[in-house]
Formats: C-alpha cells, structure tokens, sequence
C-alpha cells in the first residue's frame, strides 16, 4: 500500500492542517515529549536535508545505517508506538511551540516545492541515495506517526 505524496500540494497540505490544530498545550497519547518538543522533533528530518548542523557518520555507522535501519524507516509499515529514537533525534530541552511549529511548516512546504524529482537518488545523510518513494516514505510516516502521537 503506498503512503500519501508528500511532494504533492494536496498532501502537504493536509500535513500542515493537521500541524495546524495543534496547540502549545495539546498532549500525547503515548511517549515523553511535549507537543513543542515533537515538533523539533520532526524538524530534524529536515535539518538533515538542508542545514548542515549535524555531524555525519562516520563509515561504520553509515554501514549500520544503511544495512540494518534504512528499510524500517523508507518502508511503508507504520511506525509503532514508544519506538527507541536516534540521538540526533533526542529533544531535551524546552522549545518554543510557535516557532517549531513554523519552522515544521516551512520544512514541508520547501520540500513540497522542491518535488519527488528533486530527491529521486539525492543522497541522504544517513542512508546514502534514496530514490522518490523512499524520501517520501520516510517524510510522511514519520510526520503521520507523531501527529497521530498527539491525537491529529
């Protein structure tokens, strides 16, 4: 079963309506993080794609990576819920919800404008090249799974 495009306007745009009923006091029905959180959260994706504010692994853990990771979080199987999350994906600290929430929007809505053409067999940071449906697979899923996490 494929999962909704996320390059496509329509998608993206549901994506954001669902970001968008969220407030700063909304809470989860599984897992740790606050709604403010989630939503640095997810934008760290994105930071991997288009900041260069994260360290990248180093050959070992790039093989790990792409061996034993990379097909649990391309595929199209929901994640489940309490997952382990990645380090770089671990948000501590207090974030202010207005401008994460922004921040996500403005993520995808780049992303939707760059187009399925513009990530076919571009590289990722962690997995090596991934082709159009991989990069959406991993996009929506893990925008799906935590806007679920809070009930939207």
């Amino acid at each position: 079963m494929a999962l909704p495009n996320i390059f496509t306007s329509k998608v993206s745009q549901e994506v954001i309506q669902r970001i968008n009923t969220l407030h700063k006091d909304s809470q989860p029905l599984w897992g740790k993080m606050s709604v403010s959180q989630m939503l640095a959260h997810c934008c760290v994706t994105y930071e991997l794609v288009y900041e260069d504010k994260h360290p990248k692994p180093n050959f070992l853990l790039k093989f790990f990576l792409k061996s034993f990771v990379k097909n649990f979080v391309v595929n199209e199987v929901p994640y489940k819920q309490s997952l382990k999350t990645a380090p770089a994906f671990i948000i501590t600290e207090q974030k202010d919800f207005e401008t994460e929430k922004n921040r996500l929007i403005n993520y995808i809505s780049q992303t939707q404008q760059q187009g399925e053409d513009f990530f076919d067999q571009k590289e990722s940071h962690s997995f090596g090249k991934l082709n159009k449906t991989e990069w959406n697979n991993m996009f929506y899923k893990h925008l799906d799974h935590h806007l679920r996490q809070f009930g939207v």
